[in-house]
């Protein structure tokens, strides 16, 4: 049952896809504004799979400093939250297209307190480059070739010189998306884990930008560092 969901919910968003980059991300807007009439819809900041998920995540990231951090498709702030208690000296920004969910994502909560902005990825990039960007589950709302290429343009336009892009997805899906990134700038995969040990399988897989690019101002710096946290593991973690 949960496949056959799946790919309606695929289909759905694939002809939404069809009526070109504006009307999109009006329907999308209006979407997750309605899917977020009642809080936390998924299940992000409960449901077992999703915590560990988050822990296989985090214990892909290379061991280095990261002084600022982007989520991409944040909802209302689950994992960003996460980030800014595993990285409390980094300057963590969380990004959505529904007001609604950031409205919650900012609610006060224990710990390090990130900041959330509007985002449509496939409209524009971010403001900022970041020494670590996160974009996970998101990728197959997109729908068409045409939208995948320019959300994974600004993706990476994102990423700061020598910086990170961490893209986390259904497996096998997450090979497609994958492809888009690799065509779309000077980046190599610096990890990637499959995680089969799930009744639904996902992929980490990490990419470090080029040191230097044209697409980066000349003498970007990181504002501020942090020393990655310890290692997660087990479920719920």
């Amino acid at each position: 049952m949960h496949r056959v969901l799946d790919r309606c919910h695929r289909a759905l968003f694939a002809a939404l896809s069809l009526l070109g980059v504006r009307s999109q991300e009006r329907l999308l807007h209006r979407y997750f504004d309605w899917w977020h009439r009642r809080p936390d819809p998924w299940g992000l900041a409960v449901d077992e799979y999703e915590q560990f998920k988050y822990a296989t995540t985090l214990e892909q990231l290379p061991a280095r400093h990261y002084g600022r951090i982007l989520d991409v498709g944040c909802s209302e702030g689950a994992f960003t939250h996460r980030l800014a208690a595993a990285y409390p000296h980094a300057d963590v920004t969380g990004a959505d297209i529904s007001e609604r969910a950031l409205a919650r994502a900012r609610t006060p909560a224990p710990g390090p307190a990130p900041r959330f902005v509007r985002l449509n990825i496939v409209t524009a990039p971010p403001a900022d480059r970041f020494d670590l960007v996160f974009c996970a589950e998101l990728l197959y709302y997109l729908g068409r070739p045409r939208q995948l290429r320019r959300a994974c343009a600004h993706l990476t336009a994102a990423v700061a010189p020598g910086g990170l892009l961490v893209l986390v997805h259904p497996w096998p899906e997450a090979r497609r998306f994958c492809a888009y990134i690799e065509a779309a700038a000077d980046v190599r995969r610096v990890t990637e884990h499959v995680e089969r040990g799930t009744g639904r399988p996902f992929a980490v897989s990490v990419y470090e930008a080029a040191a230097t690019t044209g697409r980066h101002a000349a003498g970007h710096r990181a504002a501020g560092r942090l020393a990655r946290p310890g290692r997660q593991t087990g479920r719920g973690a």
